[in-house]
């Protein structure tokens, strides 16, 4: 039997689609965002459902997860902004993870997973998830730092995240890459069509760039892959970069390096001014296709329907929020890797029929 999985904060899919890629099998997707459910659906075997998880009750959970006898996980990554690096806001709490944290509590299922950025880890909300599963009897583990270039994902993006059992001790399986063979623009982007400023594949609508003002095409001609605004001439720099504030933000207007990996994508990936956003030899900002397979989403994941129109502010947010999916298939393939490990130790252990909260495994 494979594990049966909620996933929270469910977005457009990304960690349901890696937890599934590593044999998870996700029954629902629940998230507040209707604009997200046609891409979940259309790329996941699982229903999606308008709800918000501060109010959703544990017997709904409990009934999608069913009473076959298969472990049963609880997956979330709640939205990251008030902890993001990039965020400008404070918050002194976060009710959506106290809002997973009550559902686990009362839905009890065998696995947990949780994805984050690294700052949540000093926040009093994250130290009372982590005490609340140690209390329930669950074994953490915590990657407070886990650097995804590591795990194949072409991007410098470092994440937290949770694993926890009631069957014992998890853990997440090694990495598979180091610095000489990490994944690179190139290796990821390289072989799509080339396309101008405010153009669109022929072929794919999500190969589509923003499109440039005249002085931001003078700006991007003037930059070189991996170089920042000083390179540029004086006469085309903008008035912010004379300030303070300003000099200490080099990768805005930058280019990405072919042979490097891509940084961190974020939500404002779509603009050329919005960071190192700028494609490493075409003259426009990385297109909505090619932000999207930086975060491991596969080339032919299906964002919007055939006849809606392309909105680079909500595509963009729906892939830069989302868990990228090699990552979700590491935490997939550790979580199955588990349960498998489980399962031979109590077979090994004759007369004792192998248990778990009386779940067969």
């Amino acid at each position: 039997m494979p594990i049966k999985g909620v996933d929270l904060f469910c977005g457009v899919g990304g960690l349901s689609y890696g937890l599934a890629q590593a044999g998870v099998l996700i029954v629902a997707g629940v998230d507040l965002d209707e604009q997200s459910r046609f891409a979940f659906e259309t790329n996941n075997t699982a229903d999606f459902y308008l709800k918000d998880v501060e109010a959703l009750t544990a017997n709904q959970v409990r009934k999608w997860l069913g009473d076959d006898g298969s472990p049963t996980l609880l997956a979330g990554c709640a939205p990251c902004q008030p902890f993001s690096t990039y965020s400008r806001t404070k918050s002194k709490d976060w009710l959506l993870l106290d809002s997973f944290t009550r559902l686990v509590r009362e839905c009890r299922p065998d696995l947990v997973t949780m994805e984050n950025v690294p700052g949540i880890a000093k926040a009093a909300v994250y130290t009372r998830f982590v005490k609340a599963l140690e209390d329930l009897g669950y074994h953490v583990t915590e990657a407070r730092n886990l650097n995804c270039l590591q795990y194949g994902i072409p991007q410098r993006r470092k994440r937290l995240v949770v694993v926890a059992s009631r069957f014992g001790p998890v853990s997440l399986v090694n990495p598979t890459h180091t610095k000489k063979n990490y994944g690179t623009v190139r290796d990821t982007i390289g072989h799509l069509h080339p396309i101008p400023a405010g153009g669109q594949s022929r072929s794919d609508p999500l190969h589509i760039s923003a499109g440039l003002s005249k002085l931001n095409l003078r700006r991007i001609r003037a930059s070189k892959p991996g170089g920042t605004w000083r390179d540029w001439p004086k006469s085309l720099r903008a008035k912010c970069h004379a300030k303070r504030t300003g000099k200490t933000y080099p990768s805005v207007y930058g280019r990405m390096e072919y042979d490097k990996p891509s940084p961190t994508i974020t939500t404002q990936a779509h603009g050329y001014g919005n960071g190192r956003f700028g494609h490493p030899t075409q003259n426009r900002a990385i297109s909505l296709r090619e932000a999207a397979m930086l975060q491991t989403f596969p080339e032919d994941y299906v964002f919007v329907g055939t006849e809606e129109k392309i909105n680079f502010t909500k595509l963009c947010r729906f892939i830069g929020n989302a868990v990228p999916v090699k990552l979700g298939e590491v935490i997939g393939r550790s979580l199955v890797r588990h349960v498998r490990s489980v399962r031979r130790g109590t077979k090994r252990k004759r007369g004792i029929q192998p248990t778990a909260r009386g779940r067969r495994l």
